[in-house]
């Protein structure tokens, strides 16, 4: 039976392991006149499990040497070796930090570690020279792993270039930490083969052993591939580099392969087996170098426009054909969705050049009910059906979204009705600032309208709000009050009631044209069912009138003297406006030549 002590390390170790290794997933993608070489070097001075002494370097060189019409877009560092690690180290004399880093293991005392940093600037600015990584310091770390032949460190750098003279390719840059014995398999996704014509694959690995072939082969979508005598069939990780035929590169391989004939037109993957039966060799980097003229359309919603109380949108868009092998032809179809509702289409007008882009816009017009948060989501190359018509690099950059907020109008808002008093025929006059005393708000922001319809137009506005004469009872008036970034809708009814009239204190009935008549404002043609009763001193009644018959100061009532203007004297006057809102209203009046 085991022991509990052994059982308790078998299971740190696998839950260890678990957190090792990680899985070659694509890094990066350049879509053009590419191509890529590598360099590097070991720092172990003979092959481990030599029987030599256990000991390391902490510096080596490498030369790059690109002809003159390679020109660098991108170069990464990839370093590994034996233990937990050592993050930073020198390149040419400037310190590099690790900005990813990778593990693996054989078991719980024996990990490896990898690293990774985009050296682009260093090797851009140095070109061709050579290249010294230094301050890379395993010589303590090693000393258990000697025994086991697992003792290693080494460096390389891809560089990738892009060259005029070059097919149009798409170069795939992948890398994670993935490892035998005693097999592996490794699927490459993001592929587009259109033509396999040289096309290749090339490997940076860590820790293989020349003199450890067992079983060991290396195969792409079923079929071996070698590069004899470098790397042949049965020994494909042996310590070469194939861009220099060096073969000392004790325990790491910077290797390249053709596989023209093992890719086929119109794969969009492809699996990378390895088997061993004993070598332990770690695969850190994977680069694909394939022919494709393709495009690669993608799109981004650049502004929009939305309007109060509208539920259109103007959508300013453009579309792209970055990071592509071939023009984006015109005609390209361009869906917009909302909620997965289809609500407009459209489509690129111009064939779009390589690393070129076309800008547009369109109007889509959302539901009436939709909630006024709303994300319109934009997909280029889509018939509307959710389906592409034109072949990518990438078909899964398409979609693009906004987020927008429509400019809801609140409900109107109800004010009190605006009084005014009768001036006769049920006319008023009013000021309808009067209405609107309790709002807050700026003259300039506001405008007056006859009509629901011209308000949501700003048309033929009330030109006159504080002198306005009504044409109708009731009467409604609108008011649209500007509020960033919409406006409000208040409403308010023009009523009229009969006001208390203004008697005056006399007049003087001598037809000079001048105040010839007792004219009660306000009673006339207003208050039209009164009656007027006037008395002199000793009480008795000289005059009774009404709507039609006001008093011009004559007498026509009594036993004498109708017909004759009244003596100079104050009458007493008893107003019956028979308005059920007013009591008899009685008074003097003064009566003089």
């Amino acid at each position: 039976m085991k022991s509990v002590q052994h059982i308790l390390c078998s299971v740190l170790f696998f839950a260890a392991y678990l957190v090792y290794a990680q899985d070659i997933s694509l890094y990066q993608q350049f879509n053009g006149r590419y191509d890529y070489t590598a360099i590097g070097n070991t720092l172990n001075t003979i092959e481990n499990g030599s029987g030599g002494s256990c000991s390391i370097l902490t510096s080596s060189s490498s030369s790059l040497n690109l002809n003159s019409n390679q020109n660098i877009v991108a170069a990464y560092l990839y370093w590994a070796g034996s233990g937990d690690g050592d993050l930073d180290i020198s390149l040419n004399g400037i310190t590099v930090a690790a900005e990813r880093n990778f593990s693996d293991a054989l078991d719980a005392t024996r990990v490896f570690f990898a690293a990774f940093a985009d050296v682009t600037d260093i090797i851009t600015s140095q070109g061709n020279t050579t290249y010294t990584i230094s301050d890379f310091d395993l010589t303590t770390t090693i000393i258990p792993y000697c025994d086991s032949g697992t003792n290693f460190g080494g460096w390389a750098i891809t560089i990738i270039y892009e060259d005029t003279s070059l097919p149009l390719n798409q170069l795939n840059v992948y890398d994670g930490l993935q490892s035998v014995p005693t097999f592996l398999s490794i699927n490459l996704d993001n592929l587009n083969v259109l033509d396999n014509e040289d096309a290749k694959i090339g490997f940076i690995a860590w820790e293989g052993d020349r003199n450890l072939a067992v079983n060991e082969q290396l195969t792409i979508n079923g079929n071996v591939i070698s590069n004899f005598p470098l790397n042949p069939a049965n020994n494909a990780f042996n310590g070469t580099n194939s861009f220099t035929n060096a073969t000392n590169l004790y325990n790491m391989d910077i290797d390249v392969y053709s596989i023209q004939n093992n890719i086929n037109i119109g794969d969009t993957s492809a699996t990378i087996t390895l088997t061993s039966g004993k070598d332990f060799v770690m695969i850190n980097n994977i680069i694909t170098v394939l022919n494709s003229q393709l495009p690669d359309a993608t799109i981004s919603i650049d502004d929009n426009i939305v309007n109060c109380g509208d539920n259109s949108i103007e959508l300013f868009y453009t579309v792209y054909n970055n990071n592509s092998t071939d023009i984006l032809t015109a005609n390209t179809p361009i869906a917009f969705y909302l909620n997965g509702l289809l609500i407009g289409q459209s489509q690129t007008a111009n064939d779009i050049a390589i690393d070129a882009s076309e800008s547009s816009s369109i109007s889509v017009m959302v539901p009436n009910d939709i909630d006024p948060s709303l994300t319109v989501v934009a997909v280029v190359d889509d018939d509307g059906n959710m389906m592409g018509t034109v072949t990518e690099t990438n078909e899964d950059n398409n979609v693009t979204f906004e987020n927008i907020e429509l400019l809801i109008i609140p409900d109107i808002t109800f004010l009190p009705n605006l009084v005014g008093c009768n001036e006769g025929f049920e006319i008023s006059r009013y000021n309808f600032f009067d209405a609107i005393e309790s709002l807050d708000y700026n003259e300039e922001d506001i405008a007056f309208y006859n009509s629901i319809e011209d308000l949501e137009t700003e048309s033929n506005s009330i030109l006159i709000p504080s002198d306005y004469t009504n044409t109708s009872i009731p009467e409604t008036i609108y008011l649209r009050v500007a509020s960033p970034p919409c406006y409000e809708i208040f409403q308010f009814n023009l009523t009229i009631e009969n006001c208390p009239p203004s008697i005056p204190e006399g007049f003087s009935p001598n037809e000079d044209s001048y105040n010839d008549w007792f004219n009660i404002q306000g009673l006339y043609n207003i208050f039209t069912e009164h009656q007027l009763q006037v008395y002199n001193r000793y009480g008795d009644m000289v005059f009774e009138g009404n709507n039609d018959k006001p008093w011009r100061g004559k007498v026509n009532r009594g036993l004498n003297n109708h017909g004759n203007i009244v003596p100079i004297g104050t009458y007493y006057y008893i107003l019956n406006l028979n308005d059920p809102n007013y009591k008899p209203m009685v008074g003097w009046v003064y009566v003089n030549y």
